[in-house]
């Protein structure tokens, strides 16, 4: 099985160095995303106009980009998770998009806009463009569906050394304020926090690893090695597409977790503004929606587009509507992210 994943991914990532060793750079415009991002699908009308891809730099995690950028790194777009985009406001390294000149803005999920953080007076600081879900992947031959019913299974002392969880702050701690009760996490009090800090340091005791990818984390399972982890939904899709045996448990008792992330505007970027607007327009295009499900396994913000995506193949992907209750990733103040980072790093850390 080992061999059998290994080789999956290697080929993958194989697809991927060639996708990208096609196409020259476009030395006008540079995107700071997330690995594996450079999709041709969601870059069709960008290549149309200009004939390449964008040069792109990456990143692994949001807190990985934003002391990047926050350090000097400079780059015309970036793709932060919509929890981490205070910090970039705080810090005063983006600005606020035209919205005229993005045809699509209009067909955007409302409530992915429905925050003072995205969107006030000043203008709109954040393009949605891609959402999905954070749930309990499981081993279907060798957990039963009943410990899966709750996010219990990650404290229970039965999978001690087969649970893995996210290197994510904002991942473990929607886990563990859901564990505790807690589903909406904008006004988190100290007493609640503190409860869920003290079931993550039980559920740590249970951890084999705590992974960085949907990559990692599809390994650890498809070797066995992990029976029980707090998963996106593309490492699972993935993972079942291969033949291997494993459940997506989305609605335990206590509820799932769904996250956004999307494009913000760097100040004094490298390149041209004229590109950096053609670019979220061909993220935004209709055509982006199957592309980026099917590349990536992640929906789209856009509503018009989504609709152009079958019901079978968002169930395949896990990103149909889930009827439960849900923990949205919304944006947090910077000092309570900085919080959630720092007591996590503590519990990582055996404190």
């Amino acid at each position: 099985m080992l061999s059998r994943q290994s080789t999956f991914f290697a080929g993958a990532l194989s697809a991927l160095a060639l996708t990208s060793a096609a196409h020259a750079a476009d030395p006008e415009l540079l995107v700071f995303d997330w690995a594996g991002w450079e999709i041709p699908g969601v870059l069709t009308e960008y290549v149309a106009k200009h004939g390449q891809h964008p040069t792109y730099s990456f990143f692994g995690d949001d807190d990985e980009a934003f002391q990047k950028v926050s350090s000097g790194f400079r780059a015309d777009v970036g793709h932060p998770c919509v929890a981490s985009l205070p910090r970039y406001r705080a810090a005063d390294l983006i600005e606020p998009w035209d919205v005229s000149k993005i045809p699509e803005f209009a067909n955007i999920a409302p409530h992915m806009l429905d925050s003072k953080y995205v969107k006030d007076d000043q203008g709109v600081w954040f393009l949605p463009t891609d959402y999905a879900y954070t749930a309990t992947a499981y081993n279907t031959t060798e957990v039963p569906a009943e410990d899966v019913a709750t996010l219990n299974v990650f404290t229970n002392p039965k999978y001690a050394g087969r649970i893995a969880l996210p290197d994510s702050a904002d991942d473990v701690w929607s886990l563990a304020l859901l564990a505790t009760g807690v589903s909406n996490w904008n006004d988190v009090t100290d007493e609640q926090f503190a409860a869920a800090a003290a079931w993550l340091r039980e559920a740590h005791k249970n951890v084999r690893a705590y992974w960085s990818d949907p990559a990692e984390m599809s390994q650890l399972m498809a070797t066995g090695e992990v029976l029980v982890a707090w998963s996106w939904n593309d490492g699972v899709a993935l993972l079942q597409a291969e033949g291997f045996p494993i459940g997506f448990e989305r609605s335990p008792a206590e509820g799932s977790a769904t996250w956004y992330c999307g494009l913000v505007n760097f100040k004094n970027g490298p390149g041209s503004e004229d590109k950096a607007y053609d670019f979220a327009n061909s993220l935004l295009a209709h055509g982006s929606a199957k592309a980026l499900l099917d590349e990536l396994g992640y929906a789209h913000s856009n509503n018009a587009a989504m609709a152009t995506v079958s019901t079978e193949e968002l169930k395949a992907a896990f990103v149909d509507p889930v009827t439960t209750t849900l923990l949205a990733q919304t944006p947090v103040s910077p000092e309570f992210r900085e919080k959630m980072i720092n007591e996590f790093e503590l519990i990582k850390s055996g404190f």
